[in-house]
């Protein structure tokens, strides 16, 4: 977690505006018109991928000692149908483990923490990213369990906060997970926070 808050603190203001635009995508349907608050949350969730693939995009040009720009945090676009789907499968698959007896929930929640990371450095499909997340933290998944649960209680502490303590607590928790991305994967040199800015790979 010590790494993670000293990876957040170079670029602390990016990554608290950052944080306040995703909340804002998150709250503004809720507020919508009833006739067309569906419209919105489907929005929502539709942004919620390539949106999210941008803590890691900056964290990790951050690991590479490169520059940053506000506009790295919405370079996920560039790559919005891999991000996209593995958003969607692994939001519907999870949902369905918890249906049915909530561990498989519960284990493909954890084992899934790393998708976002491979599409973002290895630049893998939706289904290569999720199966290649499951076997690596499958090898140690309580383990990975237990700093889940650490970064939910400090969301939830940040959420006390008036919540306003969780503009930084869900960036400082992306960072965590890049972190500790990178301590077992290492960070390849071809991955989307390798791109030069404005150039597109695949939509």
């Amino acid at each position: 977690m010590g790494e993670g808050w000293e990876l957040f603190k170079k670029n602390a203001g990016g990554f608290v505006g950052f944080t306040l635009i995703m909340l804002l995508v998150s709250i503004i349907p809720q507020i919508l018109p009833e006739r067309i608050k569906p419209l919105g949350s489907i929005a929502s969730s539709v942004l919620s991928g390539p949106l999210g693939a941008g803590f890691y995009i900056v964290a990790f040009k951050l690991m590479k000692q490169r520059a940053t720009t506000f506009s790295d945090f919405f370079r996920g676009f560039n790559h919005f149908l891999p991000l996209f789907l593995a958003s969607l499968v692994t939001g519907i698959l999870t949902v369905i483990g918890f249906a049915l007896f909530v561990l498989p929930g519960i284990y493909l929640a954890v084992a899934w923490m790393f998708t976002t990371p491979f599409i973002v450095d290895r630049k893998f499909d939706f289904w290569d990213a999720m199966e290649s997340s499951r076997k690596v933290i499958s090898r140690n998944w309580f383990s990975w369990f237990i700093f889940l649960i650490v970064l939910a209680l400090l969301n939830f502490v940040g959420v006390l906060l008036f919540g306003v303590g969780a503009l930084v607590t869900i960036p400082l928790s992306a960072c965590a997970v890049a972190i500790a991305y990178q301590e077992v994967m290492g960070l390849s040199n071809s991955g989307i926070a390798d791109e030069e800015a404005g150039i597109t790979d695949s939509f």
